[in-house]
């Protein structure tokens, strides 16, 4: 298994030629095609009906859009012939979450941005990152805007809790879990669960990667009850040095309503660190 084909989701945001260099090093280190897929902000269908006003906005902040669109064209194209990376660029109307889901669903791994408060030019759409992980049925890479990003998977960190959130995303990661020059598979145990008996503690897990190829150690962190997971997997991942994350995202969307798992959604907000996700 690896990663053959890998889209990359692009904007104007302060973050995207490192999530461009981030996209081209994966690429050139799986041998796989890259497409870079551009996303602007779309508009509430519901100005248009709003007429003072409306067309003249329309037309001068339509301008603006190609004028950024092509700087970031420019761009991407360009490190594409410097790296040598066989790719192609794709600029799609729309809404941003469904638009990208569609070609995320032809890869093997896409790589998207994580929300930045600071940056209005990375908005896209209320919870974007969480919406293209629960819709795209691909594995997708969460990229920091902060912090730095290679080597992505150098030491691997992997959320363990016998689900089949986190059974699809070890999976959907073992091409980096093969290559990981170290790899900690952690649970984290607490008091009530300790009162229910024994856990899955993965060990089957770790030794059918082993037969993959991978080098799993298996470490379990005992917390008492009312911990928030989310924070000691990445207070863990710190003190290890993790560079990628590997956890099951866990959550489902609503009618104008998206709901995540405690844990996804403490990663997603705070993580300084390239996050793998799978639901």
């Amino acid at each position: 298994m690896s990663y053959k084909t890998i889209v990359v989701q692009l904007d104007t945001s302060k973050r995207t030629a490192a999530r461009i260099d981030c996209a081209l090093h994966l690429a050139r280190h799986f041998g796989a095609h890259l497409t870079g897929v551009y996303s602007d902000f779309t508009l509430d269908p519901r100005f248009y009906y709003e007429r003072s006003g409306a067309e003249r906005y329309c037309t001068s902040f339509e301008q603006t859009c190609i004028d950024r669109r092509a700087r970031v064209e420019n761009m991407f194209r360009s490190r594409l012939a410097q790296t040598k990376v066989a790719g192609n660029w794709v600029a799609k109307e729309g809404y941003a979450p469904i638009s990208l889901s569609r070609y995320s669903r032809c890869a093997d791994l896409t790589i998207t941005g994580q929300h930045d408060p600071d940056d209005p030019e990375a908005y896209l759409a209320d919870r974007y990152p969480e919406q293209l992980v629960l819709s795209a049925g691909r594995p997708v890479l969460v990229v920091p805007h902060t912090g730095a990003m290679n080597p992505v998977g150098a030491k691997v960190l992997v959320a363990w809790d016998d689900s089949r959130e986190a059974t699809r995303a070890v999976h959907d990661a073992l091409p980096f879990l093969q290559l990981a020059k170290r790899t900690v598979m952690i649970t984290i145990v607490g008091e009530a669960d300790k009162r229910r008996g024994p856990r899955a503690r993965g060990l089957d897990l770790v030794a059918a990667l082993a037969r993959q190829g991978a080098r799993v150690e298996h470490s379990e962190i005992n917390v008492k009850d009312g911990a928030r997971t989310g924070e000691t997997l990445l207070s863990f991942g710190s003190e290890f040095g993790a560079n990628l994350i590997v956890m099951g995202a866990y959550g489902h969307s609503r009618w104008h309503e998206l709901i995540l798992g405690g844990a996804t959604r403490t990663v997603l907000e705070a993580t300084q660190v390239p996050v793998l996700m799978s639901n």
